[in-house]
């Protein structure tokens, strides 16, 4: 991960927002955030996936994020990575794959959610998330 100011400020806003919140496993929700960024190899695409389910998950808004000091390029990649619930998500991702800073985090983020060690043994749902990412990559990446 990249260690700036701007990313400093990311990894609080990250860990504040998420800090209650768990996954479908029940483990701590904000280590989705933190591997994804580990993933990334520059301050912009960092900070994005540390704060890519901020706004559509928590009460943060995109103007909290904006006051903060993030470029319009980091508020318009989180902008398109937050899934509004009227909108198809294939649509969701045709909007993503115009923008390489939120395409890349996308990709980073379904690599991690498609890891079925992530899910306990016999979770029934693990056969339905394997096909929704396994198509959403596919989507990003035509």
């Amino acid at each position: 991960m990249i260690y700036t100011p701007k990313t400093k400020i990311a990894l609080k806003l990250c860990f504040d927002a998420h800090k209650e919140q768990v996954d479908q496993s029940g483990m701590p929700y904000v280590f989705h955030p933190f591997h994804v960024a580990e993933q990334m190899r520059d301050e912009a695409s960092t900070i994005v996936a540390l704060l890519h389910d901020v706004v559509e998950d928590t009460d943060y808004t995109l103007e909290e994020l904006r006051a903060c000091g993030f470029s319009s390029e980091v508020i318009e990649a989180i902008a398109l990575l937050t899934h509004e619930p009227d909108v198809p998500y294939v649509d969701y991702l045709e909007r993503i794959k115009t923008n390489a800073l939120a395409k890349t985090v996308k990709l980073a983020d379904i690599a991690h959610n498609s890891d079925q060690t992530r899910l306990d043994d016999g979770d029934r749902r693990a056969e339905y998330w394997a096909n929704k990412y396994k198509r959403a990559r596919e989507i990003l990446e035509e």
